[in-house]
């Protein structure tokens, strides 16, 4: 072909300049054609034995022996105790894949007793808080650089369920109600992490929105109104991230386990979405080789299976259904196929040296994160605290001499310096063992000490109410700390904090009326003292910098930026399900939710029901203030909102302005549209200009199998939260019929 390009390269010295250029083109896109990361996995694939490719397709857990796994001999002496390990392949240059949990940072729980310990990253629920991806993104090359110098090269990030349910134990290591919101900062957690080489996973698919019983639950749900939320919210982080492995999750959907869901695996994420990496399963979440059958390409922690289902699915169940003629080569091939190309994707086999990790940058990540995550619920003028003056403090209760409190279970982080304080739980399950008050040595008391001189601040545990008491009275402004334990393999009972915290804050604030609650939970908390005191921050789990911006926001060095990324109800009775089905029944009882809330989760589901919420999704206050103006809406394939942004106060801060639909050709309908975090000089104006993805002024067709817009007129609003939206806009659109 180069020849016959070049023979009629005749003519003037410009017509041979462009046909030079059109020939060096035509290599250079042969060249890329063939060293493209599919090609690669093909070809290398073509030259592996059948031993070789199963031997891709499971991974061993490391050693934990508190938790009953002792050391695999499949996994080579030498080798680093992980998640889960499947060995390289060395003569066709195939790196061993090493996972380890990593939804805020490189977990620990054993595997390594040499291991000194990860940046403690705050949870994924507080990142989602602050409306920022960059700073997801950021986060994630934290993590991905940490993975690099441990020789870890999979990362088990990217939670992306929607909070459905305040009571979800897991709530804390996922992003958001809102299927926007999830996917933009999911996203940015992806290429943070595969920007270093790493693979991350997004997880866990899908509608894995509950831990009770969650190895028996079913999640049933309109298929249609799944597009338009969890799926969506899956479908948009994918499109933005391409991240190298996506992970089913241990529930069945409409009937089906996730890990063997053919229309979820095959249909939808494979066929309909074009998805080109890998489906692992979570760690016991396959109890039949027919899986295989179904989209799922590798079998993760399989001893967890054994001891979960009885067997191991993907070892000789499954080498034997090959052999039998039950399971197809091409299909096996296939599996392989897509693994190798994520390795070829996101760079795993061009891995030259160790990084350098720099772990005080590291901690500033994780202090900013904290920083813009934390959200300033209520503020009755006692915040910000004068930061010089000669006052007296009570500190009270939440282990806050200590540090504070992260997340349980597989997402829970060992840092640096090792935990302030542990607490064993227990209970029931699996995850029984795991189920522990961490403390990150991070001192709130010790933070206010430091930044307050000239105060005089005493500590209480709140050990007794009567003890908590006497110095709230002597005291001329009261902080009390409430906690919560949440974690895998648990839902709450319900929204009060445990221990008698909700009695010591009440007896606590009719002590002292100038009473300050900072929470540190993982959800929404029931508040049953909230009228009677004078500011409530939520801290979330703010990581191993936490304390320390707990208290530059509570004296004001930090002005508070952070937005509920979940609703905070009045009461449970204002939810889709008041009560949890399965909720106290014994470990392995077979468990159905029915998610009748559908597409309208959260925020939607509020204003479907006009029900007006404690606090509102996007809701948070500020030190100062902010005005919207100008607001102007375009339309055509898709709506293009513009409006200016103010910082109408004397103290510079950040906003998240957030663009809402609220009425679709005539239907009353809630959506997020857009956002952006902006930070504004007193004084100071912006423009914003948001585009907005069509698919959030649609509906899935379910027949038709594609998005439709409804020709007519669609509202649009401007605000604060999604209960404050002082401006409002309609546009009209035309009928449209597109995407899948």
């Amino acid at each position: 072909m180069y020849n016959l390009l070049f023979n009629n390269c005749t003519g003037n010295h410009k017509t041979l300049v462009l046909c030079i250029a059109l020939m060096f083109t035509s290599v250079s896109l042969s060249l890329a054609q063939q060293t493209s990361p599919d090609v690669m996995a093909k070809e290398t694939e073509k030259r592996m034995t059948d031993q070789e490719r199963f031997s891709m397709i499971t991974s061993v857990i490391g050693s934990v022996p508190s938790l009953g796994f002792p050391r695999d001999k499949r996994i080579p002496e030498g080798v680093a105790m992980s998640a889960g390990y499947t060995p390289g392949i060395p003569r066709l240059g195939i790196p061993a894949i090493q996972s380890s949990d990593a939804s805020m940072g490189i977990t620990n729980p054993g595997y390594r007793p040499d291991d000194k310990g990860a940046t403690a990253l705050p949870a994924s629920i507080l990142v989602g808080a602050s409306f920022n991806p960059a700073l997801a993104y950021q986060g994630g090359v934290v993590i991905g650089e940490e993975a690099r110098v441990r020789g870890f090269n999979v990362m088990l990030a990217g939670g992306i369920n929607l909070t459905r349910d305040s009571r979800n134990g897991r709530n804390f290591e996922y992003y958001s109600e809102d299927p926007l919101v999830s996917a933009l900062l999911a996203a940015g957690a992806v290429n943070g992490i595969q920007s270093q080489q790493v693979i991350s996973t997004l997880k866990h698919y899908a509608l894995n929105c509950n831990e009770t019983n969650r190895h028996w639950l079913d999640a049933v749900i309109d298929p249609a109104a799944d597009r338009e939320s969890d799926l969506l919210a899956f479908q948009m982080a994918i499109e933005k991230s391409s991240p190298g492995s996506i992970m089913s999750g241990y529930n069945k959907i409409n009937g089906e386990y996730a890990s063997g869901n053919d229309y979820l695996l095959n249909k939808v994420l494979k066929d309909t979405w074009g998805y080109k990496g890998w489906v692992m399963s979570d760690w016991g979440a396959v109890p039949s080789w027919t899986y295989a059958l179904k989209g799922l390409d590798q079998e993760s922690g399989i001893q967890v299976d054994k001891l979960t289902w009885g067997a191991e699915a993907f070892t000789d169940s499954l080498q034997n259904a090959y052999k039998a003629g039950s399971f197809p080569k091409e299909r096996l091939s296939n599996m392989v196929q897509r693994i190798l190309r994520s390795i070829y994707a996101v760079g795993v086999d061009k891995w030259e040296g160790t990084p350098t990790v720099d772990m005080s940058k590291h901690n500033e990540t994780a202090l900013v994160t904290a920083r813009q995550g934390i959200v300033l619920l209520k503020n009755e003028g006692v915040l910000p605290l004068a930061a010089n003056e000669p006052v007296k403090i009570a500190v009270i209760g939440g282990y806050a001499h200590l540090g504070v409190p992260t997340g349980t279970g597989s997402g829970a982080v060992l840092p640096v310096s090792g935990y302030a304080g542990t607490i064993h739980i227990g209970g029931s399950g699996l995850m029984g063992n795991a189920r522990s008050l961490f403390l990150l040595p991070s001192s709130p008391l010790a933070a206010l000490k430091k930044l307050m001189p000239n105060a005089t601040i005493d500590f209480d545990p709140g050990y007794t109410v009567a003890e908590a008491k006497l110095l709230a009275k002597r005291s001329d402004i009261v902080i009390v700390f409430g906690i919560r334990v949440e974690g895998e393999g648990f839902d709450l009972a319900d929204l009060s904090l445990p221990w008698g915290q909700d009695a010591l804050i009440s007896e606590v604030a009719s002590t002292n009326p100038n009473t300050i609650v900072v929470l540190e939970t993982g959800n929404a908390s029931s508040m049953p003292w909230r009228d009677q005191v004078k500011a409530v921050l939520q801290a979330w789990y703010p990581g191993q910098a936490g304390g320390t911006a707990i208290a530059e926001i509570l004296t004001g060095k930090v002005n508070p930026s952070g937005r509920l990324p979940l609703t905070f109800p009045e009461s449970m009775e204002q939810t889709p399900r008041p009560e949890l089905a399965g909720l106290g029944t014994p470990w392995g009882t077979p468990t159905t939710i029915v998610y009748n809330e559908g597409a309208d989760v959260g925020y939607r589901w509020y204003a479907k029901k006009n029900s007006k919420p404690m606090y509102a999704f996007g809701y948070g206050l500020s030190y100062t203030s902010f005005s919207y103006n100008d607001l102007k809406v375009q339309g055509g394939k898709t709506v293009t909102a513009s409006f200016t942004v103010t910082n109408t106060g004397k103290m510079a801060g950040a906003d998240v302005p957030q663009l809402y639909l609220t009425n679709a050709a005539g239907e009353n309908r809630m959506r997020l549209l857009g956002f952006e975090r902006i930070e504004l000089a007193p004084g100071e104006s912006k423009q914003i200009t948001l585009t907005v993805d069509p698919r959030l002024l649609a509906h899935f067709d379910w027949q038709k199998q594609k998005w439709q817009i409804k020709a007519g007129i669609y509202g649009i609003a401007l605000g604060r939260s999604a209960v404050d939206l002082p401006l409002n806009a309609s546009i009209k659109l035309a009928a449209q019929l597109f995407g899948k």
